[in-house]
């Protein structure tokens, strides 16, 4: 199965994406973790040091022009099966591409990193059998036509704010358009005096994430945001999102 993740920025949405993949590898499964983000974000909340990080895949230029080309004439349809493994870096279980943004990836741009970005990412989504968790660019300018349109779920993140829920709703509201009607709303450290305003067109909530001490805590001396004290909190939450989705958790014993 393969989600995207998406939300304003700040919500939260890269240590949600980080808490499902770990989740998943965890109960046993092959994982994929792609970021998608131009802040670079998804391995350092994995645990990795800026300078672990793997080079941005729209940075490689002596690849981009190995495989794609430069100038008016490049290969829109790149061969790009044998990079996923190549490009992936080991995390905690999980396999890690840093892809840059693919903000116009499918909208109609034709410049080389993009025709790569949009090969590989598409290879992952449509011919992989993995689990694939894509923490996309902040807001809505990620929404590339005919790439993320094919994952099987978005999951959407908001703070319990009318501007967090506006973006959401604009992220949501795009994706349908683009065809993706499988999502999920998931509020963010909300706290018990928040209604929803009835007003704005939402995906179903089905999680809520409380205010968890422990992480602001955390990222005041680190980037990681694996192994907190409610780790129990954050699987319930993780597993009922994944059962929205269609996934069976893993019984004890098994």
């Amino acid at each position: 199965m393969k989600l995207a993740v998406a939300g304003k920025g700040g919500v939260g949405k890269t240590t949600l994406a980080a808490w499902l993949g770990d989740y998943l590898t965890r109960e046993g499964q092959e994982v994929w973790m792609i970021d998608a983000d131009t802040a670079i974000s998804l391995g350092p909340a994995l645990g990795l040091s800026m300078d672990e990080v793997p080079t941005p895949l729209v940075n490689q230029k002596r690849l981009i022009q190995e495989r794609v080309g430069t100038g008016v004439f490049i290969n829109l349809n790149p061969e790009v099966e044998d990079l996923p493994y190549k490009l992936a870096k080991d995390v905690r279980g999980m396999k890690l591409l840093v892809m840059g943004t693919i903000a116009g990836a499918g909208a109609g741009c034709g410049c080389a990193p993009n025709a790569l970005l949009k090969a590989l990412l598409a290879y992952l989504i449509l011919r992989s059998s993995q689990w694939l968790i894509v923490d996309l660019e902040a807001g809505v300018e990620h929404l590339g036509r005919g790439t993320i349109s094919s994952v099987d779920g978005l999951v959407v993140v908001s703070e319990p704010s009318i501007r967090g829920l506006i973006t959401a709703s604009r992220i949501s509201v795009l994706a349908k358009e683009l065809g993706l009607q499988r999502q999920a709303l998931v509020i963010n450290r909300m706290g018990g005096d928040f209604s929803i305003p009835k007003d704005i067109t939402l995906p179903p909530l089905i999680a809520t994430i409380p205010y968890l001490k422990s992480l602001e805590e955390r990222q005041a001396s680190s980037s990681c945001v694996l192994d907190l004290p409610e780790q129990g909190t954050i699987d319930e939450i993780c597993g009922k999102i994944l059962s929205y989705f269609g996934y069976k958790m893993k019984q004890k014993g098994e």
